[in-house]
Protein backbone atom coordinates (compact mmCIF):
# COMPACT_ATOMS: atom_id res chain seq x y z
CA UNK A 1 0.00 0.00 0.00
CA UNK A 2 1.46 3.26 -1.36
CA UNK A 3 0.30 5.95 1.57
CA UNK A 4 -0.06 9.27 -0.15
CA UNK A 5 -0.38 12.89 0.89
CA UNK A 6 -2.81 15.17 -1.36
CA UNK A 7 -3.67 18.79 -1.10
CA UNK A 8 -6.45 20.45 -1.31
CA UNK A 9 -4.97 23.89 -2.11
CA UNK A 10 -7.83 26.89 -2.11
CA UNK A 11 -6.36 30.47 -3.25
CA UNK A 12 -8.11 33.46 -2.09
CA UNK A 13 -11.40 33.32 -3.95
CA UNK A 14 -11.52 29.36 -3.16
CA UNK A 15 -10.65 28.22 -6.02
CA UNK A 16 -8.98 24.76 -5.87
CA UNK A 17 -5.92 23.69 -7.97
CA UNK A 18 -6.80 20.60 -10.08
CA UNK A 19 -4.12 19.08 -12.30
CA UNK A 20 -5.14 17.71 -15.60
CA UNK A 21 -4.10 14.12 -15.80
CA UNK A 22 -3.86 11.40 -18.39
CA UNK A 23 -2.81 7.84 -19.36
CA UNK A 24 0.53 7.57 -20.89
CA UNK A 25 -0.57 5.14 -22.99
CA UNK A 26 -3.64 6.09 -24.13
CA UNK A 27 -4.05 10.27 -24.03
CA UNK A 28 -7.44 9.80 -24.27
CA UNK A 29 -8.22 8.95 -20.98
CA UNK A 30 -7.89 12.06 -18.73
CA UNK A 31 -9.23 13.04 -15.42
CA UNK A 32 -8.48 15.73 -12.75
CA UNK A 33 -7.14 15.43 -9.68
CA UNK A 34 -5.31 17.25 -6.56
CA UNK A 35 -1.59 17.55 -6.27
CA UNK A 36 0.06 15.28 -4.26
CA UNK A 37 2.02 11.96 -4.14
CA UNK A 38 3.83 9.20 -2.64
CA UNK A 39 5.98 9.46 0.52
CA UNK A 40 9.64 9.00 0.18
CA UNK A 41 11.74 6.94 2.89
CA UNK A 42 10.76 8.32 6.30
CA UNK A 43 9.04 11.54 5.40
CA UNK A 44 6.16 12.19 7.05
CA UNK A 45 2.89 13.03 5.28
CA UNK A 46 3.02 16.88 6.39
CA UNK A 47 6.21 16.91 4.30
CA UNK A 48 5.29 15.00 1.56
CA UNK A 49 2.74 17.37 0.91
CA UNK A 50 4.70 20.66 0.81
CA UNK A 51 7.32 18.99 -1.21
CA UNK A 52 4.80 17.14 -3.92
CA UNK A 53 3.07 20.64 -4.34
CA UNK A 54 6.14 22.77 -4.88
CA UNK A 55 7.70 19.51 -7.31
CA UNK A 56 3.59 19.65 -9.29
CA UNK A 57 2.60 23.24 -8.92
CA UNK A 58 5.70 25.56 -7.79
CA UNK A 59 3.75 26.81 -4.92
CA UNK A 60 5.67 27.10 -2.10
CA UNK A 61 4.10 29.65 -0.21
CA UNK A 62 1.20 27.72 1.34
CA UNK A 63 -0.45 27.72 4.70
CA UNK A 64 -1.02 24.06 5.63
CA UNK A 65 -4.10 23.19 7.23
CA UNK A 66 -5.77 20.20 9.35
CA UNK A 67 -5.93 16.11 7.33
CA UNK A 68 -9.84 16.92 5.71
CA UNK A 69 -10.14 13.70 4.44
CA UNK A 70 -8.77 9.99 4.03
CA UNK A 71 -9.63 7.41 1.57
CA UNK A 72 -7.84 4.08 -0.12
CA UNK A 73 -8.17 3.61 -4.20
CA UNK A 74 -7.02 1.40 -6.07
CA UNK A 75 -6.81 2.44 -10.35
CA UNK A 76 -4.44 0.96 -13.20
CA UNK A 77 -1.77 3.51 -14.58
CA UNK A 78 1.60 3.18 -16.39
CA UNK A 79 0.99 -0.01 -17.13
CA UNK A 80 0.43 -1.55 -13.28
CA UNK A 81 -1.80 -1.20 -10.30
CA UNK A 82 -1.79 1.00 -7.96
CA UNK A 83 -3.05 0.63 -4.12
CA UNK A 84 -2.95 3.52 -2.30
CA UNK A 85 -3.15 5.11 1.28
CA UNK A 86 -4.18 9.13 0.73
CA UNK A 87 -4.85 11.95 3.03
CA UNK A 88 -5.54 15.25 2.03
CA UNK A 89 -4.68 18.30 3.85
CA UNK A 90 -6.16 21.95 3.69
CA UNK A 91 -3.91 24.35 1.99
CA UNK A 92 -4.22 28.04 1.56
CA UNK A 93 -1.71 30.19 -0.55
CA UNK A 94 -1.97 33.54 -2.26
CA UNK A 95 0.66 32.37 -4.85
CA UNK A 96 -2.22 31.50 -7.49
CA UNK A 97 1.01 31.49 -11.01
CA UNK A 98 2.19 27.80 -10.86
CA UNK A 99 5.08 26.26 -12.37
CA UNK A 100 5.94 22.31 -13.49
CA UNK A 101 9.52 22.25 -13.71
CA UNK A 102 10.20 20.02 -11.20
CA UNK A 103 7.23 17.61 -12.20
CA UNK A 104 8.89 14.17 -12.02
CA UNK A 105 9.44 12.00 -15.56
CA UNK A 106 6.43 9.80 -15.46
CA UNK A 107 4.47 13.29 -14.25
CA UNK A 108 5.86 15.54 -17.50
CA UNK A 109 4.65 12.11 -19.39
CA UNK A 110 1.43 12.62 -17.52
CA UNK A 111 0.02 15.76 -16.60
CA UNK A 112 -1.32 17.82 -19.54
CA UNK A 113 -2.09 21.22 -17.27
CA UNK A 114 -3.25 22.70 -14.25
CA UNK A 115 -6.41 24.74 -13.75
CA UNK A 116 -7.86 26.72 -10.91
CA UNK A 117 -11.72 25.43 -10.36
CA UNK A 118 -14.58 27.99 -8.81
CA UNK A 119 -16.86 25.23 -6.57
CA UNK A 120 -19.08 26.11 -9.09
CA UNK A 121 -16.94 25.25 -12.34
CA UNK A 122 -16.28 21.91 -10.65
CA UNK A 123 -20.12 21.15 -9.46
CA UNK A 124 -20.50 21.44 -13.01
CA UNK A 125 -18.07 19.75 -15.31
CA UNK A 126 -18.87 16.32 -16.23
CA UNK A 127 -15.06 15.94 -16.86
CA UNK A 128 -13.77 12.62 -14.04
CA UNK A 129 -12.34 14.29 -11.33
CA UNK A 130 -10.78 12.51 -8.08
CA UNK A 131 -11.91 11.58 -5.52
CA UNK A 132 -15.27 11.36 -7.54
CA UNK A 133 -17.20 13.52 -5.08
CA UNK A 134 -14.66 16.12 -4.92
CA UNK A 135 -17.54 18.45 -6.00
CA UNK A 136 -19.92 18.02 -2.67
CA UNK A 137 -17.32 17.24 -0.60
CA UNK A 138 -15.38 21.00 -1.40
CA UNK A 139 -18.85 22.58 -1.10
CA UNK A 140 -19.59 20.97 2.42
CA UNK A 141 -15.89 22.37 3.37
CA UNK A 142 -16.52 25.90 2.70
CA UNK A 143 -20.07 25.91 4.25
CA UNK A 144 -19.06 24.07 7.50
CA UNK A 145 -15.12 24.90 7.51
CA UNK A 146 -12.44 21.86 8.81
CA UNK A 147 -14.21 18.60 10.04
CA UNK A 148 -13.21 17.97 13.59
CA UNK A 149 -11.71 14.68 12.71
CA UNK A 150 -10.66 13.36 9.26
CA UNK A 151 -13.60 12.23 7.29
CA UNK A 152 -13.14 8.58 5.84
CA UNK A 153 -13.94 8.35 2.08
CA UNK A 154 -15.46 5.24 0.39
CA UNK A 155 -12.81 2.57 -1.23
CA UNK A 156 -12.14 3.96 -5.07
CA UNK A 157 -11.44 0.92 -6.92
CA UNK A 158 -11.18 2.01 -10.88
Amino acid sequence: MRRVARVVLLDPHDRILLLHGYEPDDPAVTWWFTPGGGLEDDESRERAARRELAEETGITDVELGPVLWRRVCSFPFAGRRWNQDEWYYLGRTRQTATRTAGQTELERRSVRGLRWWTPGELAATRETVYPTRLAELLRTLLDEGPPGAPVVLETERV
